[in-house]
């Protein structure tokens, strides 16, 4: 299966590398370093497919010489720290032949000779013994500075800094070369140079390992960027499992939630119904608002209170028959009515006086004794 890959890389002294030995050893060539005297020797290093340098138009012969390229790139740079080339690293696909793969690798190298007026070495790689045997990729080494008939001129900046946009704008030509290949070949395999997120593509992402941790790999070993990458893959799966456990449970959740308002939904649907059946009242039905609700039901609750208060007189007054008002005076004077409306001392104490009379008398209906023949008791002139 063919698969998207192009990442640009830097080559500078700040970080003790030069573009003589990068050349080398990408070509499995030999050269000597003329600015440091230092020889790159990697003539026993295996697994290159092909080589070939790119020129742009009205570059110097001398250019097509890898050792007089590379030291002439080199010697063009003064600054210690200095950037002295940089590299396009590209995976070709499996599915194409090697002189199709050839194509593919020298037709991006020409135009970004063209665009840039750069020289470009290429070097195709073969698939690492132990490895992928479709790991094939090539190796695409352009200096940094712009190739005239008169030699190296200003720098290439527009490739220094992403926010220009040159290194999007070459990912999306090289998917759009690969796929161009592909088809004109009768491949039915395609790329894409977006994220995933960007493609609507709901799986788990790879990783380059590269060639370090190829190498350890090799021996039979595990580096701690295989153990970082599993624990991430690890942590990743266990965050998505429980994204899947809580969105089952919403659902769940909403699911109940529906059963819970059928009746609901069943009682507003035939309250409709009714008013659709009806619509002359139901338009001229007034709708209470919520001050009038509570000023109702107030009023109601009111009225209930009052009706309780008055049945419970009634019962109260009917069991404790006929009663015998004392406070007459008291009252009166607390209220400060007159004596005329007041009923006096001297009237209750007669009333009393008769009501006890008529209560002591013999049953036989004899010597009832009259209120005014009755000697009051001692206790009776305490009043």
């Amino acid at each position: 299966m063919a698969i998207f890959h192009l990442s640009v890389k830097a080559i500078g002294r700040a970080n003790g590398r030069s573009a003589t030995a990068a050349a080398a050893y990408r070509a499995a060539t030999r050269i000597e370093d003329e600015r440091t005297g230092l020889t790159h020797d990697y003539t026993r290093k295996t697994g290159v497919a092909y080589r070939e340098i790119v020129v742009p138009d009205g570059a110097p012969h001398w250019a097509q010489d890898r050792v007089q390229l590379w030291n002439a790139a080199e010697l063009a740079e003064t600054r210690k720290n200095s950037t002295v080339a940089r590299e396009f690293e590209v995976a070709l696909p499996g599915e194409l032949a090697a002189p199709e793969r050839r194509h593919l690798a020298t037709s991006l190298a020409q135009e970004i000779a063209a665009r840039h007026r750069c020289a470009v070495d290429v070097a195709i790689h073969a698939p690492g013994r132990g490895g992928d045997n479709r790991n094939h990729h090539a190796h695409l080494l352009m200096t940094t500075r712009r190739l005239e008939a008169s030699g190296f001129t200003e720098k290439t900046r527009e490739l220094d800094d992403l926010k220009t946009g040159e290194v999007t704008r070459w990912r999306e030509r090289w998917a759009t070369l690969v796929n161009e290949h592909l088809e004109e070949h009768g491949h039915k395999e395609r790329v894409d140079h977006r994220s995933l997120e960007a493609q609507g593509l709901d799986r788990e992402a790879t990783y380059h390992k590269g060639p370090a941790v190829t190498a350890i790999e090799r021996r039979g070993e595990v580096s701690h960027v295989t153990y970082r990458h599993q624990d991430e893959a690890a942590e990743r799966l266990k965050i998505a499992a429980e994204l899947g456990r809580l969105e089952r449970e919403s659902n769940e959740l909403a699911r109940s939630i529906i059963d819970t308002t059928a009746d609901l939904k069943a009682t507003i649907a035939a309250r409709d119904a009714e008013r659709v059946a009806s619509p002359g009242e139901a338009a001229h039905e007034p709708k209470p608002s919520m001050p009038d609700m509570r000023r109702d039901a107030q009023t109601q609750w009111l009225a209930l209170i009052a009706e309780q208060g008055r049945a419970e007189r009634h019962n109260q007054s009917r069991d404790a028959g006929p009663t015998l008002d004392l406070s007459g005076n008291v009252a009166a004077a607390r209220s400060g009515t007159s004596p005329v409306e007041a009923v006096t001392r001297d009237e209750a104490h007669a009333a009393w006086l008769s009501h006890r009379t008529e209560h002591a008398a013999d049953p036989s209906g004899t010597d009832k004794p009259t209120p005014g023949n009755e000697t009051p008791r001692d206790d009776d002139h305490a009043l």
